[in-house]
Parts: structure tokens; C-alpha cells; sequence
């Protein structure tokens, strides 16, 4: 069912939501950005309309809801473990289409790539459900359409502001009454969509293996500082690493924690007796491009990388993830001529 309502009915249908959900959207901190008296875009929990930003793309995901960047998963005293507690009530989150295509690469990782599922990735799941927020026009490095997730249609509900109008798709009948009842009047609603990005990319079927020395990555092992911004922003990074925090001196009390990591910074291939997978900056970044748009689509047949560009925006070093990604294009053709001659 669609509807068209005033700030102020749209305003009403947030309260009246808020009752039952936490929302978390992303939300315009006023200078809080990087650089002093610099704002930034990045989700928090909301409580009024007017507080969610629908027309600047985020520059942090969503994702710290489904995968915290430091999440306590048990305690333990002597002999006892104790899982951590969460709070369970219900979550909607708003978020653009490429970012609703994420969280099935996130489901992809934490649920179906073993014979277990993460059941703490799962029990918080479980708490969350998503609406959508139309694109009225393309932002700075998406290059979304090239990567088939501009357009999505599971959401529980859709919001657009066109002409201080706000117009709303409603999917989940669950969620109906809190429109229907603010002064809404129906209306044929269609989300709004990006069809078309100024950035295109192209991404091969196959990767030969001879992309692996390929020369392309040594330009990264010179650019990239390593500081791992690229992985913090993205919406579908899941490499994490396990920390054990001893409350006592004798190591017998304590948490466990899973803390965000990064694969383009120092020790994250460090093994046992020093030695270090993946030494130079362009190593990294080819482990990092290929995982997103090789080895995911091998696993699960399609690429992981949702092309909502904010890797580009972060970088303090301008490095462009859709050139990578034009630069492997070409150097596959290439080698793929090569071999067919």
C-alpha cells in the first residue's frame, strides 16, 4: 500500500513506530566529520522524522548494527561461561538500495558459509528488519547499476521525500497501521532509483590466475598507506579477530570479545613465529578486489562488492576502488585474448 503524508504525518508515523522499534538510520552529525568543522553522515538510533538524512549518502554503512566493531560474546568466571546479554528488542533500519543488497552478502558469510551458521551474527538477525530509502539521483563514485544493486524490493517499507512530500511504499502489513492512521492519504508509490551511475565498471566472468603477479596491484604497494579505512566503511567487509580481555590476574576471569578487523593493515596475516602472508600494500589490495568480486562469486554467484563507492570517498590517498576494477577488467581481457591467440 502506498502513501503520501506531510513532514509532520510522516513525523507521527516515526513516533508511532518508535513505540514497538528502535530505528537507526543515518543521521547528519553537524562537525563530527574527519576534518575539523567538517560534518559527517553515519547511523545512530533516532527518535523523530526530522533527524534521519534521506539526501546525503551515508559515508559509514549500516553495519554496526549486524556486526558490531567490538561485541563482547561471552563472559566467563572460573569454570562458568556466560553468553553476553543483547538487547532484543526489534530494529528497522534505513538504508539505500546497494546497502540492502549488503546484508545479503553479510547473510552469505556469517550463515551459509559452513555447516554452522554464527549464532551470534544470527540472534541479532533476528531483531531487524529493513526500510528502504529511494535514490533520486546517483552519488559521487557509486557505481551501483554496474553492479546490479541499485534496485531492491525487500524492505518492509519505503520512504522518499520529493517536494517536502513524503512518500511511502509499505510492503509488511505489520507496519501499515503507523502510516495509515498520520494523516495519509493513498497514493501509487514507486521507490525511487538510480538507473544510471556516471562511474560504469565491468566485471569479468573469470579471473585467469596469472592476475595474481599480475603488475597492476604494485601501483597499491606505493599509494596505499594501509590504514584500512576502505574495509571500516564498506558494507560487506566481515574479516574480524578474537579478543580475550582477563579481568584478574590469573587469566580465570574475563570476556571475549570479536573486534572488526582489516585485511589492508599490518598483522592481519601474521602467523605463528612471526612469519606474514600478504607483506606489501599490493597484495592486499588484490586479496582484497578478487575476494569482492572473484572468490565471493565463485562461492555464492555474484559479486559482494555493491558499488555504493564510499571505499573511494575515505581514501586519504584518492585511490578509486571502480579504476581497480576498470584497470583488472582490462588486464583480463587482455590475458584472456592472449590465451585464445
Amino acid at each position: 500500500m502506498g502513501y503520501a503524508l506531510s513532514a509532520a504525518g510522516f513525523d507521527q508515523a516515526i513516533r508511532a513506530l518508535r513505540e514497538d522499534y528502535r530505528i537507526y538510520a543515518p543521521v547528519l552529525k553537524k562537525g563530527e566529520g574527519r576534518f575539523f568543522d567538517t560534518d559527517v553522515v553515519r547511523y545512530d538510533f533516532i527518535d523523530t522524522a526530522e533527524e534521519i538524512e534521506l539526501e546525503q549518502k551515508s559515508d559509514y554503512a549500516f553495519r554496526e548494527i549486524l556486526t558490531p566493531l567490538s561485541e563482547t560474546l561471552l563472559y566467563f568466571v572460573e569454570d562458568t561461561v556466560r553468553e553476553a546479554e543483547i538487547d532484543k528488542r526489534a530494529t528497522i533500519v534505513l538504508l539505500r538500495a546497494c546497502d540492502l543488497h549488503a546484508v545479503r552478502r553479510l547473510d552469505d558469510i556469517y550463515l551459509h558459509n559452513g555447516r554452522e551458521e554464527d549464532w551470534f551474527y544470527a540472534r541479532l538477525r533476528e531483531t531487524v528488519r529493513f526500510a528502504l530509502i529511494g535514490c533520486g539521483h546517483s552519488y559521487e563514485n557509486c557505481f551501483c547499476a554496474s553492479m546490479g544493486t541499485n534496485r531492491a524490493d525487500n524492505y518492509v517499507f519505503s520512504v522518499d521525500c520529493v517536494d517536502g512530500e513524503y512518500r511511502v511504499d509499505v510492503k509488511d502489513d505489520a507496519f501499515d497501521g503507523a502510516f495509515s492512521a498520520n494523516s495519509a492519504s493513498p497514493a501509487e508509490v514507486t521507490p525511487r532509483y538510480v538507473t544510471e551511475n556516471e562511474i560504469k565498471v565491468h566485471v569479468q566472468e573469470d579471473v585467469p590466475l596469472s592476475m595474481i603477479t599480475s603488475e597492476i596491484w604494485d601501483e597499491y604497494t606505493a599509494r596505499c598507506i594501509n590504514c584500512g579505512r576502505c574495509n571500516f566503511v564498506c558494507p560487506t567487509c566481515t574479516c574480524y579477530t578474537m579478543q580475550d580481555i582477563f579481568y584478574t590476574d590469573n587469566g580465570r576471569v574475563g570476556e571475549r570479545r570479536r573486534v572488526a578487523a582489516s585485511c589492508m593493515v599490518d598483522g592481519y596475516t601474521t602467523v605463528a613465529g612471526g612469519g606474514q602472508y600478504r607483506k606489501t600494500n599490493g597484495e592486499r589490495m588484490r586479496f582484497k578486489v578478487l575476494h569482492k568480486v572473484y572468490d565471493h562469486r565463485k562461492r555464492f554467484g555474484y559479486d559482494m562488492c555493491v558499488g555504493c563507492g564510499r571505499c573511494s570517498d575515505v581514501c586519504p590517498e584518492y585511490i578509486s576502488y571502480s579504476t581497480i576494477l576498470q584497470k583488472l577488467d582490462t588486464a583480463v581481457a587482455a590475458e584472456l585474448k592472449k590465451e585464445a591467440e
